[in-house]
């Protein structure tokens, strides 16, 4: 995975009022912690940080007063209703550490004809060193019948990672969908 560089500056006021100012001025209050130091309290490019979002499990580069940092994203606060980004927690990481991330779940393949899957879990917990973080997890049904399930142990992980999660935990099912069909007769006497 590549490494997402973003510039902050340093924020020195805080508090309510100081973070609504910082939104305002188009940027984001942000928190890096992690290692022992203290949180460093800073603030991100608003647009940039935005876009960079998009990205599952992206690797940070954070470029603060000419240090750079790399860090993951723990937390995101959005404001409820307009989704706009509010703070930011990012936990500091060093090449070679082992962090703990959730991954989302895609499903590939179609499952045999006459089918539906349900996936139970959207996401599965790994652990993966922090430079190599996967965006997703691809899980196929490709030709499964019904009543086959795939649990988290069975999933194929990425290479180095661990899964976090109960391995017998049902990631998705495979089942043959339940209709509502009315009987002929009933459906003529309604007529």
């Amino acid at each position: 995975m590549s490494e997402v560089k973003l510039v902050a500056t340093t924020r020195t006021d805080f508090g309510k009022g100081a973070a609504r100012r910082t939104r305002r001025a188009g940027r984001i209050p942000a928190v890096l912690y992690g290692h022992g130091s203290d949180p460093l309290h800073v603030s991100l490019p608003g647009h940039e940080t935005f876009l960079a979002l998009k990205h599952a499990n992206a690797l940070y580069g954070v470029e603060i007063d000419g240090k750079k940092i790399l860090a993951i994203i723990k937390d995101v606060q959005r404001e409820p209703v307009r989704q706009v980004i509010e703070h930011i927690d990012m936990q500091i990481v060093t090449s070679g550490e082992t962090v703990s991330v959730e991954v989302p779940v895609t499903i590939v393949g179609e499952s045999a004809p006459g089918t539906i899957h349900f996936v139970e879990l959207q996401t599965l917990n790994l652990e993966a060193e922090a430079t190599h973080l996967p965006d997703h997890i691809e899980v196929s049904i490709e030709g499964l019948e019904a009543g086959t399930q795939i649990h988290a142990g069975d999933v194929v992980l990425p290479t180095g990672a661990v899964l976090g999660d109960d391995p017998t935990a049902v990631v998705v099912t495979i089942a043959v969908p339940q209709g509502s069909e009315e009987p002929a007769d009933e459906a003529a006497d309604a007529v």
